[in-house]
């Protein structure tokens, strides 16, 4: 092996041993308001929830998204705008997905007056 291969593979050893771990998780947040809504023209809509952190292990603790084609995404949009209007507590289930701004995917809704 040359001194060349040597320091190849030191310094790809380095930077695996050196990167971030994404620890992606599913489960349920704690209850919390809702903080904000986002329709966007994507495949998906976003929302903020007043948390400090969830389960997911997603980069951004607060925000979550859904695409609008999953099983009842239309059910749990218009939950979260009903919301938008009222004093109850939401809390939902991650899946464990994170997206590439680091929003964490969920697939149930919970609510609490």
């Amino acid at each position: 092996m040359t001194n060349a291969n040597r320091i190849a593979i030191a310094f790809l050893l380095a930077a695996v041993a050196a990167a971030p771990t994404a620890h992606a998780r599913a489960g349920w947040t704690d209850y919390s308001r809702l903080a904000e809504l986002v329709a966007t023209s994507k495949h998906y809509y976003t929302f903020r929830l007043d948390l400090e952190g969830n389960p997911s292990g997603c980069r951004d603790k607060s925000w979550f998204y859904q695409d609008y084609s999953a099983p009842g995404a239309d059910k749990i949009f218009d939950a979260l705008l009903e919301s938008l209007n009222s004093e109850v507590r939401l809390r939902v289930y991650v899946t464990g997905i994170c997206n590439i701004d680091g929003y964490a995917e969920i697939s149930s809704l919970g609510i609490i007056p």
